[in-house]
């Protein structure tokens, strides 16, 4: 995982229920990279059950039920490899490769499965590349020399949190009503992952050319 000072601002890890299950994992002497794989998975799973809602139509709602639990299993690990990583004093830049490599993995499979939902497999795969751009540009304004750039409005909470919705309604409200809703959700992922790119970009330029400005 990497160092404490260079982490999502998360305000759930202030909770009384996260920090006791953080405390219970770290007695147990968890993986902090093993809860990032495992994170992985339940991206994957999660891919895979919004993608099965058009293989397989007839179990469409507890597909999307299980996509949107697999979404949070995912962010729930997300949050936890850190706190137990920073727990068992093993927290290291290192770790890096486990924080972001499987939340690329996780998000691209998301962002196709539900593409495939939407019947539009290639928007899927667009949203996904705009969306691994803002943590591309983030990873490119750090290696520069600029703090991690975390900003929306459409960061890894914020896509996720719009799926996992999205998921929701699709399996509670007529498929009449949310027909049209994963492909806009996909559209509005996509366009906000680019305004999200280039507010990242301006901050980290703006950052380090206040750096290089002898004034």
């Amino acid at each position: 995982m990497t160092e404490s000072g260079d982490r999502r601002p998360i305000a759930a890890r202030d909770l009384g229920i996260m920090q006791r299950l953080a405390g219970a994992l770290v007695r147990r002497g968890a993986s902090a990279d093993g809860i990032s794989l495992a994170g992985m998975g339940a991206g994957l799973l999660a891919g895979l059950c919004l993608a099965g809602t058009a293989w397989w139509p007839q179990a469409a709602i507890p597909l999307w039920l299980l996509g949107a639990l697999f979404i949070q299993l995912r962010l729930l690990a997300n949050l936890l490899d850190g706190m137990v990583a920073i727990g068992r004093g093993i927290a290291s830049p290192a770790g890096e490769l486990f924080n972001e490599v499987p939340d690329r993995v996780s998000d691209t499979a998301v962002l196709a499965g539900l593409g495939i939902a939407a019947g539009d497999l290639a928007l899927g795969l667009g949203a996904a590349l705009a969306a691994m751009a803002t943590a591309y540009l983030r990873a490119v304004g750090k290696a520069a020399g600029a703090p991690s750039d975390f900003r929306g409005p459409m960061a890894k909470q914020h896509r996720m949190a719009l799926v996992t919705a999205l998921a929701i309604a699709c399996a509670v409200l007529p498929s009449a009503w949310t027909a049209a809703l994963p492909g806009m959700a996909l559209w509005v992922i996509l366009l906000l992952s680019l305004v999200t790119g280039w507010r990242r970009l301006q901050g980290a330029w703006t950052q380090l050319a206040q750096r290089n400005d002898p004034e």
